[in-house]
């Protein structure tokens, strides 16, 4: 049976990302010249997969990544379920005064299930980024696309796989460097059957065999 792959990479850096800003959907950042010029420099030392279609966050630093790491793909659909989680009342403060924040530590425990004010509840964050994933694969299958791109965020990623993909591994151990991600692999008989997809390496190919992957 027909395997689909879908390449899942994680945006560039923001200015956010270096100042330790808590940065969800309600912050949109373009790529800052260090992510640019980090992205370039991975694209040069390491093969990305080439793919005519590509899907991405609405995000600025998602839809800049494309373009620079995806620049001769034909069709690039923006999915607004690939947005990163709302962090509400968390959204551009530092980490380092959120961690001394009693409603942080509350959100942060799964225990507690708080919702920040004017943020997304994880339930339903977690069940669109269950849904988006299944969907680009169906897209595929549907439309005979054998292989696309998938640029979103961290977050994004972690709940993905963490529900949906092979092996099982808790959501922190499916954490992806800025640029880098992972290829995924489903057929029909997996989407209809199991609903799971299999991660079988890492994007760029050759990334953990480099010192910035080590």
């Amino acid at each position: 049976m027909k395997n689909y792959r879908l390449y899942l990479v994680r945006h560039g850096v923001t200015q956010g990302n270096l100042d330790g800003i808590y940065m969800g959907s309600g912050t949109d950042q373009p790529l800052c010249a260090q992510g640019a010029a980090q992205l370039r420099a991975l694209a040069t030392r390491f093969p990305y997969p080439k793919a005519e279609t590509v899907f991405s966050s609405p995000m600025r630093r998602a839809v800049e990544t494309v373009e620079l790491l995806f620049p001769d793909a034909k069709d690039k659909i923006i999915l607004a379920d690939l947005r990163e989680n709302a962090f509400g009342e968390f959204e551009g403060r530092k980490v380092t005064e959120l961690v001394q924040d009693a409603h942080f530590k509350q959100w942060m425990d799964p225990a507690q299930h708080y919702t920040p004010e004017g943020g997304e509840p994880a339930a339903e964050f977690h069940k669109r980024c269950s849904d988006v994933l299944m969907g680009m694969f169906e897209f595929m299958m549907k439309s005979n696309i054998s292989e696309a791109a998938c640029v979103t965020h961290g977050g994004v990623i972690m709940s993905m796989l963490a529900q949906r993909g092979m092996p099982r591994r808790a959501p922190e151990l499916w954490m992806a460097d800025s640029g880098c991600g992972y290829l995924l692999q489903c057929s029909p008989e997996l989407w209809m059957r199991d609903g799971i997809v299999e991660v079988s390496d890492i994007i760029p190919f050759g990334y953990l065999d480099g010192e910035e992957g080590k």
